[in-house]
């Protein structure tokens, strides 16, 4: 037994970001397709964020800095951002030394308390 896709886009929740998972080392002549690919994702769903998966890229170097500033350009010229899911310790002082802020997933938003973190309380008054 068989079964046909339906014709169309797949059905996809507007609020769960689409996953685009980077296996390295990626050349220039990609870069370009995966920029094309992240303005799809963008369009595709409405959560307005793409996840990038960096866990496959390797060894960090200029050329993935090189690669994540382009792909957050397009998101950002398609009315989104790129998320980075897993990146390598390496990969997150090298931005900081570039000057590169990307969001990454698991990390509490600027301002906001760290998951399990309880904020200090006078004695005598109830914990929150």
């Amino acid at each position: 037994m068989s079964y046909a896709r339906p014709p169309g886009l797949p059905i996809v929740d507007a609020m769960t970001p689409a996953v685009l998972v980077l296996v390295g080392p990626v050349t220039r002549d990609e870069v370009t397709g995966l920029s094309d690919e992240v303005r799809a994702l963008l369009g595709a769903t409405r959560a307005g964020v793409v996840v990038c998966d960096v866990a496959g890229l390797g060894p960090p170097g200029l050329g993935t800095v090189e690669l994540l500033a382009r792909l957050q350009l397009a998101a950002r010229r398609a009315g989104g951002r790129i998320r980075l899911r897993d990146p390598d310790p390496g990969l997150h002082a090298l931005l900081d030394l570039v000057g590169l802020r990307f969001e990454v997933e698991g990390q509490s938003e600027q301002g906001e308390p760290a998951l399990g973190v309880e904020e200090e309380v006078e004695p005598g008054e109830s914990a929150v």
